[in-house]
């Protein structure tokens, strides 16, 4: 027969080890939650720095890709080809 000493400690370390396991996993999620959020940050960041890298792109003039070069073309803009002209050069 098991005297009541050892089921004593039995259920100790039972209890302890669920506490102990209920403990770490808490602390594991916590750490988890943290790095997901750091992720969805540098995210967005990163996103956004794009946005404004794309925004400066598009408003630049020098990257105009709608010049018209032809002079035959009804909408040719003398003064927008000399001004590109000038800021590439």
């Amino acid at each position: 027969m098991v005297s009541s000493t050892v089921n004593v400690l039995r259920y100790t370390a039972l209890f302890s080890g669920v506490a102990y396991g209920w403990y770490h996993r808490r602390s594991l999620q916590s750490e988890h939650d943290k790095h997901k959020l750091d992720n969805a940050v540098h995210s967005r960041e990163k996103l956004i720095a794009e946005a404004k890298e794309a925004w400066k792109r598009k408003q630049d003039p020098a990257n105009d890709t709608t010049l018209i070069t032809d002079p035959e073309d009804p909408h040719f803009d003398l003064e927008k080809l000399i001004a590109k002209y000038e800021k590439s050069s």
